[in-house]
Order: C-alpha cells, then sequence, then structure tokens
C-alpha cells in the first residue's frame, strides 16, 4: 500500500485518548481540531515546570540524496521502538511545507509503517501555523510599504529594504518582482521578491522563542531596511508591527499534538529552512516534550554538516538543551550515491562504490562524536533492494569506526523493526560518560572564525573566502553582534558547497556569496553556492499527481 493507504487504514485514537492516557494531561489542557489533532494550552507549561527533564536525542543523517535518507521515518520508527520496549517517548518534528509536498520531495509525515497521522491534514494546513506564519510576515511587508507611503518618517531608504514578502509555495516567477505599479495611489514604485514561507525569519523566530513574551520581543528585533542619512537599521518594533504579529501568532505558537501509527504521542510543530534558518521543530515543543516524556526524539534537516551543527549550535545554545546521543540515519543507496552511482544503478549491488563512498558516512559519525561531543549509533535505513552483502560491509565498517551500529526497518515493521536501535539508545544514554554535547565554536571569537571553524571542522574545508566588502561587512556585524551564531547556508548535497563534489572532499575553500543579519531570530546568516530562498517547481511536480476521489478521500500524496 502507499503511505496514504497505510495512514489511512490506521486504527487511530482519539487526541482526547492520547492526551489523557499516554501523557497525563487532561481535557482541558487541549484546544481540540477534530478528533485526531490538538494544540496544547498555555497552562501546561506552569503545570509541568518542576518536572525533571527526559533524554533528548537527536536523529541526523549522511549527506542525502535528492529524495533524502529518511530521517524523520527514523525518527518515528525510534519512537515508537522505545515504546514498545517500555519507555515513555515522545517524538518532536517540523511541521512539513506545501513547496516540496507539491514539488519533488513530497510530505514530511514519515513513510510506509513509521508514520504520524492525519498524514494528510498533516501535509497540508494542519491546525493553520504556517498561514498564520505567512500573515503575520506579510502583515509586516504590508506595513512597511504603507509606511512609506504615508511620508516615511523613519527616513527608509527603499533600495536597502531587506524585508520581502513570503508564500508557502515553490514559485520561481515570485522570486524578483516590481510592486508599486499602477500610480501614486498604489505606494512607492520599488524592486521586491517573495520567499517561501519556511525561509521567513519570522518562521525561525517562531521555532526559538520561548515564550509569547520572548517572540513579541523578537519579531520586534527583525530588521526591515536601513536609514537612507546613516543606513541605521529600522526595527519591526519602529513601525509598531511586533504587536500585531505576535497576536497573528497566539494561538499557532502552541503546539501541535497528534499520533504515531502505533497511537505514540507525538509534537509537531514549526518548520525553518534548513538551509537559510536552523532546520529544528520549535523550541516550545520540544521543552513541553521534555517535562511529558522520559525520551524525546527529535530531527534536524538535512544531513549533520547542516541540521546537527545548527542544532547544537543554535538551538541547544539558546535554548539550553543538552542532547544526551545521536542516532546516525545511513542508506545503501546514499553510500552508493556518493561512490559515483547514478541514481537509476541504485537498486544494483554494488560493494565497490559503497567502499568509496563510506568516507562520507565516517566524516559525520567522526564529527558527532568529535566536534559535536555525542554518543553516535548508526541506523541503516533499510530498502529493499539492500543485499545481505552491502548490509553486512556497511556494519563491519561501522563496526571498525567502534560505533554501534543496527538495521533498522521501521518502515515495512514499524517500532518492531526499530527495537534494537531503541536499546542501543538507552544504553547510550545510560552510559556514565555520555555527559551531553559540546559547541563547535565559543561565543567570544568573531564572526569570520565561527565561519572558520565550521567550515574547517566540520566540511573538511582548507578555509574560507570572501570579496573586500563582506570582509568588512563580517567585521562590522562582529562588533554589532559579538555573541551570535552563525547559520551557514549551502547546499545539503556536499560537505563543500558545490553540490557535484560527492563524498567526503577535503582542502575546498567556502566562499562566502553573501552576509545578512536574522536579528530577531538572534543569529548571522552566510550564504554560500546557489543558495535559493523560494525555490521552484520541477518539470513533472508531485501536484500533478494528488487529487480527490468521488468519496472525498485525497489521492496521489506522499
Amino acid at each position: 500500500m502507499s503511505d496514504i493507504d497505510i495512514a489511512r487504514k490506521s486504527n487511530k485514537l482519539l487526541i482526547s485518548e492520547i492526551a489523557t492516557k499516554r501523557l497525563g494531561l487532561s481535557i482541558d489542557d487541549l484546544y481540540t481540531f477534530g478528533k485526531y489533532k490538538a494544540k496544547l494550552s498555555p497552562s501546561i507549561g506552569n503545570k509541568l515546570k518542576n518536572k525533571k527533564n527526559g533524554k533528548l536525542i537527536l536523529v541526523t543523517a549522511i549527506s542525502p540524496t535528492p529524495a533524502g535518507e529518511g530521517k524523520t521515518t527514523t525518527t518515528v520508527g525510534l519512537g515508537d521502538g522505545l515504546n514498545r520496549i517500555g519507555k515513555k517517548a515522545i517524538i518532536c518534528l517540523r511541521e512539513p511545507s506545501l513547496g516540496p509536498c507539491f514539488g519533488i520531495k513530497g510530505g514530511a509525515a514519515g513513510g510506509g509503517y513509521a508514520q504520524v497521522v492525519p498524514m494528510e491534514d498533516i501535509n497540508l494546513h494542519f491546525t493553520g501555523d504556517f498561514h498564520a506564519i505567512t500573515s503575520a510576515h506579510n502583515l509586516l511587508s504590508a506595513m512597511l510599504d504603507n509606511h512609506i507611503h504615508h511620508g516615511n518618517e523613519l527616513d527608509l531608504d527603499a533600495r536597502t529594504l531587506v524585508h520581502k514578502r513570503v508564500l508557502d509555495m515553490n514559485d520561481r516567477a515570485l522570486r524578483q518582482i516590481t510592486c508599486g505599479m499602477g500610480g501614486k495611489a498604489n505606494g512607492y514604485v520599488r524592486q521586491d521578491g517573495f520567499d517561501i514561507t519556511v525561509a521567513s525569519e519570522v518562521m525561525a523566530i517562531f521555532c526559538l522563542a520561548s515564550s509569547l513574551e520572548d517572540l513579541k520581543q523578537r519579531l520586534g528585533n527583525m530588521i526591515v531596511g536601513y536609514s537612507r542619512s546613516n543606513q541605521k537599521p529600522v526595527f519591526a518594533r519602529d513601525l509598531n508591527a511586533d504587536g500585531a504579529m505576535t497576536a497573528l501568532l497566539k494561538d499557532a505558537f502552541q503546539p501541535n499534538l497528534v499520533q504515531t501509527l502505533e497511537n505514540n504521542p507525538a509534537l509537531v510543530h514549526g518548520g525553518p529552512f534548513a538551509n537559510i534558518a536552523h532546520g529544528c521543530n520549535s523550541v516550545s515543543a520540544t521543552m513541553t516534550a521534555l517535562k511529558l516524556g522520559d525520551y524525546v526524539i527529535t530531527e534536524a534537516g538535512f544531513g549533520a554538516d547542516l541540521g546537527a551543527e545548527k542544532f547544537i549550535d543554535i538551538k541547544c545554545r539558546m535554548a539550553g538543551l543538552r542532547p544526551k546521543a545521536a542516532v546516525l540515519v545511513a542508506t545503501i543507496r546514499a553510500l552508493k550515491f556518493h561512490g559515483g552511482v547514478n541514481q537509476s544503478e541504485f537498486n544494483e549491488e554494488n560493494l565497490k562504490a559503497l567502499e568509496k563512498g563510506f568516507p562520507n558516512l565516517e566524516r559525520h559519525w567522526r564529527n558527532i562524536v568529535d566536534n559535536y561531543g555525542l554518543k553516535c549509533i548508526v541506523a541503516i535505513n533499510q530498502f529493499s533492494s539492500d543485499s545481505d552483502a552491502e548490509i553486512e560491509l556497511i556494519k563491519s565498517k561501522v563496526e571498525s569506526l567502534g560505533g554501534p551500529v543496527t538495521l533498522a526497518t521501521h518502515w515495512a515493521n514499524g517500532g518492531a523493526g526499530t527495537e534494537e536501535l531503541a536499546n542501543m539508545v538507552v544504553a547510550a544514554t545510560e552510559d556514565s560518560e555520555s555527559s551531553g554535547h559540546k559547541y563547535v565554536y565559543p561565543d567570544e571569537i568573531t564572526l569570520w572564525e565561527k565561519i572558520e571553524a565550521i567550515a574547517q571542522k566540520i566540511y573538511g574545508a582548507a578555509g574560507i573566502t570572501a570579496d573586500k566588502k563582506i570582509r568588512e561587512q563580517i567585521k562590522e556585524l562582529s562588533k554589532s553582534y559579538p555573541s551570535y551564531p552563525v547559520c551557514i547556508a549551502k547546499t545539503q548535497m556536499s560537505f563543500s558547497t558545490d553540490p557535484l563534489l560527492r563524498g567526503a572532499p577535503n582542502g575546498h575553500y567556502v566562499d562566502i556569496k553573501e552576509v545578512r543579519v536574522s536579528a530577531g531570530a538572534g543569529f548571522i546568516v552566510v550564504l554560500t553556492g546557489n543558495i535559493m530562498t523560494m525555490p521552484g517547481l520541477p518539470k513533472k511536480p508531485s501536484a500533478e499527481l494528488i487529487g480527490v476521489d468521488s468519496d472525498g478521500n485525497i489521492t496521489g500524496l506522499f
């Protein structure tokens, strides 16, 4: 059966039962959205504040193929596996964006027999969080243009505005637009553009804020542009937009509760772009889950060079989180890919390509152990085409590194396929040496040194480069934002900035193309390569396959 068929035939419990019987909450702690999804009440925070935190487990991956290697599926499967062996586990995921859902990658609710449900709702409108974020962002856009139209008291330079509009859809035609056309009554004519909603700084703020008060302050700190007279930043709070933006986000800010196919609790909340932002679910959901469960399983976008690094250096640093272990998801097909095999040949046994591609896994493993300071378990996410010889080769090579490794069959077998992985995770977190993580760089060094540390330690680069103008910009930003972490935007396909450079390249240089300040989110974005903040649809988008049958059931969603 397809993912959507499996999800539709599942025996879901009422979300009130998940809350009361699995989490020990009351009906008053929920705002329900139909039978199977709910938001948690703000009052939960006070109720749980004195409870001891559970153990936080990160699920990350090797450098992926274009279709991804199953981090979400593994996160769900591991959560189910932990519950099967008697542990109280909760999973924390990002909400899917409509862009990839209708584009090429599909949804992000897991797959096979390791999914969160209701799958159609989660992958489409869900509880309306992304609509609220889109509205809050575009309210600021409208107020910005309105301010310029009515006299521009803040002396904003329309040529240096940095706040675009957003839409949760892949639409390349909106990357660059001209607004204000049609006469003076329609505003000031200027160049503008659209990003996808998950690339909005509002999304990043939404996922890093610890409270509504913190959310409002961060929204107010967003830079919208610079003044003409002295090029000083102008903030959203200068436009008096932060209050109304917070009002639009008030309900969305509460974490969403759903369930897995095996009726285990899952918090699915927020979804920042894993390139232009930090690619993790919301701090509010993670902190709530840590109070409700003994084990919390979460993921971070793309490979461990991007998602895991930002999880550690941005999310954990800001929220004071202490992860206890990491699961590194690997697939035979991805290792063949890094060994030079084309996607059309993934189903053919190729031990030589596996040998050649293994350094990619090894570098991710060493980064997690040596640079992030975490115990690491390798989970081989099995595909039906994987041969026994290929699986045994990878197992033996991981064991030679000194790390635990297991075959995970959750896609086909649900939680039963991750029991060994679950026991390995428990063993890793109960080890007396498992004291928590370490950062890749300290707060007090310069921005240039922070970027350099990531490039050299994590990417295997010889160094970083930038033209004189960007070097000067980074130097000035180090003075204005000395303690900010950096968020490097680069391709997920390679340790380098070249998506075609597979495996584990060494000695390359990371060239910085652009630097942006996300003052509300609290980090500096460093753009490399050709990163798009508004993707386009492929020639044959997934949207062409999606429809509704005569009974009102959605079809073609995956």
